[in-house]
């Protein structure tokens, strides 16, 4: 469509650094870019992030657009909805990605509402149709027994990305782009919403989203006492632990390991699945595993279609002799 041009991306800031989701977008943004002979521009909204913002550029980005102002330290949806559209105005991108997180899950719906336009959440693939030039947009669908493409021709193109479905870019200091400052210009009197106060949860070892080892437990564990002999074997792997739904139901372990379809989206190396089916709720929140393998006493249970490499029997068996090889292998 005439007048849209150029791929976008919404960048996200997490402790200081540029988030793992943001390189995820750079990196795809960038070769969309490149099939089409156009340029990637990267969006940041924050507070004093001009810094980190900058170094979008050495990751690919050949623009890069700073909100700051103090009222947009923390994500609320009406100023970052408003500045997004500014932004916008500006540029008239033909694609336009967001991260399938928090911040991109709530604010990318806004915005196709407003601009008029088709989204695509929690595409694990994206392309360019060589004759129309139009976004391909894959995700998977009927909890991810299924891919799904789907195009349009509204404009911009959007799309939010899953988390370690992409391939990250890589940083080249000697890269040249562009910073452009935007203003604010808001009357946080106006948000309909106001952030009175913020909990943190406290976390250790390794984060489950960014773990490149998962030791999952499901409902065949059994109780809370179990899930510590998951949590010894993921501490050796330097991992951490996942669970399924009906584990946190239990409440063998806090609801905030549980990964499925309406828990966490993980993809590591190793998944190493103990006493739990494989339901497609579940699998839809760990499919993009490198190498998953499944420990079950049920040699007909779901999770073994799935797998690499199975182990059929006890698992209060065969994780204590794992674990004790593991140990062996690492202090040899």
């Amino acid at each position: 469509m005439a007048g849209y041009k150029n791929v976008m991306i919404l960048g996200e800031v997490s402790e200081g650094r540029i988030s793992p989701i943001t390189k995820e977008l750079l990196g795809c943004g960038k070769r969309l870019a490149t099939d089409l002979g156009e340029e990637l521009i990267a969006v940041f909204i924050g507070h004093e992030i001009s810094t980190l913002a900058k170094q979008a550029i050495a990751f690919a980005a050949d623009t890069v657009y700073s909100v700051d102002a103090p009222f947009l330290q923390d994500y609320e949806a009406d100023p970052y909805l408003v500045s997004m559209q500014r932004v916008l105005e500006q540029e008239m991108p033909r694609i336009l990605l967001l991260g399938q997180t928090f911040m991109g899950q709530d604010l990318a719906p806004r915005l196709a509402f407003k601009l008029k336009t088709a989204l695509v959440l929690d595409c694990v693939d994206l392309s360019i149709a060589p004759e129309t030039k139009l976004l391909l947009r894959t995700k998977p669908v009927y909890g991810g027994k299924a891919l799904a493409c789907f195009t349009s021709e509204s404009y911009p193109q959007m799309a939010t990305v899953r988390s370690k479905s992409m391939q990250a870019a890589e940083r080249a200091d000697s890269k040249k782009g562009k910073m452009i400052q935007v203003k604010a210009n808001l009357d946080p009197s106006s948000f309909r919403t106001k952030i009175l106060g913020r909990v943190t949860e406290k976390e250790e070892g390794v984060r489950l989203e960014d773990a490149e080892v998962v030791v999952a437990g499901g409902r065949g564990i059994g109780s809370a006492e179990g899930f510590k002999q998951l949590e010894e074997l993921a501490k050796t792997l330097k991992g951490a632990v996942g669970a399924t739904r009906a584990a946190c139901d239990n409440e063998w372990v806090p609801t905030t390991v549980q990964i499925g379809l309406t828990g966490k989206i993980v993809a590591p190396k190793l998944y190493i699945a103990v006493g739990l089916s494989g339901s497609s709720q579940h699998m839809a929140g760990c499919s993009g595993s490198g190498t998953i393998v499944a420990i079950n006493n049920d040699s007909r249970a779901h999770i073994f279609k799935e797998a690499k490499l199975g182990v059929i029997g006890d698992w209060k068996i065969i994780l204590p002799a794992f674990t004790r090889k593991v140990l062996e292998i690492f202090e040899s």
